[in-house]
C-alpha cells in the first residue's frame, strides 16, 4: 500500500498544473487581476489608497508564453500570494479595443496603447511608481518593465525588486546584481 500511495503521489506531481481560467477575450484571469476603467491615473490612485503598486500586464490570445507564466509560475503560492499583497494589476490585450486612458490624458485602445508604449510581445509587465509626474505617460514613467515570460525566481525577483523600491537606491544594485545575489542566497542555487 505504500509503495502504491508514494506512487499515486508521483504521478500527481507529475500532472500538469491548470492555467488560470479564460475569459471571453482569451486572457488568463488571475484572482488578484482587477477589471478597471482602465483609467491609469484612477487606477494609480485606487492602487495607492490600499498601499499597492500600479502594474500592467499585457496579455494576447494564444499566447504560449503568457500560459507558461499562469500554469508554471502565477500558479505558484508563493509568486501569486506576493503580487495579491503588494500589487494592483490591471491586465491589457495587446490587440485589444477597449478604451485605455493614459496618465498623460490621452485615449486610445489597448493595442494602440501598446504602439505608444512600444510592447511588441508578450507577456510585458510594466511596473509603474505611486507618483506619476504631469504629461508622463505610463512608458515614461515606468521603473521597470518585463518584457517576456520568466521562471518563477526572476519574476518573484522582480516583483520584489520593484516593491522594495531598489531601483531608488544608490548602491549600484541594478535589478541584475540584485538577482545574481538572490540566485546565489536561494538554498538551491537556482535562478527559479
Amino acid at each position: 500500500m505504500k509503495h502504491f500511495l508514494g506512487g499515486a503521489l508521483a504521478l500527481l506531481m507529475a500532472l500538469p498544473v491548470a492555467a488560470a481560467e479564460l475569459g471571453d477575450d482569451g486572457l488568463h484571469k488571475q484572482t488578484w487581476m482587477r477589471d478597471t476603467f482602465k483609467d491609469l491615473r484612477e487606477d494609480l490612485d485606487e492602487a495607492n489608497s490600499e498601499g499597492k503598486r500600479l502594474v500592467l500586464f499585457f496579455e494576447q490570445r494564444g499566447c504560449i508564453y503568457c500560459t507558461k507564466m499562469h500554469e508554471e509560475v502565477f500558479s505558484d503560492p508563493t509568486v501569486s500570494d506576493f503580487i495579491a499583497e503588494n500589487y494592483f494589476v490591471v491586465q491589457l490585450n495587446l490587440h485589444g479595443d477597449i478604451e485605455v486612458t493614459d496618465f498623460d490624458g490621452e485615449i486610445h485602445s489597448e493595442k494602440d496603447m501598446a504602439r505608444k508604449w512600444r510592447v511588441l510581445f508578450t507577456p510585458n509587465i510594466v511596473f509603474l511608481p505611486e507618483e506619476v509626474p504631469e504629461g508622463e505617460n505610463a512608458l515614461e514613467a515606468s521603473v521597470a518593465v518585463m518584457p517576456g515570460a520568466f521562471g518563477k525566481g526572476t519574476t518573484l525577483d522582480m516583483f520584489t525588486w520593484v516593491a522594495e523600491k531598489r531601483y531608488l537606491l544608490e548602491d549600484e544594485e541594478d535589478f541584475q546584481r540584485y538577482h545574481a545575489r538572490m540566485i546565489q542566497e536561494r538554498s538551491n542555487g537556482s535562478a527559479d
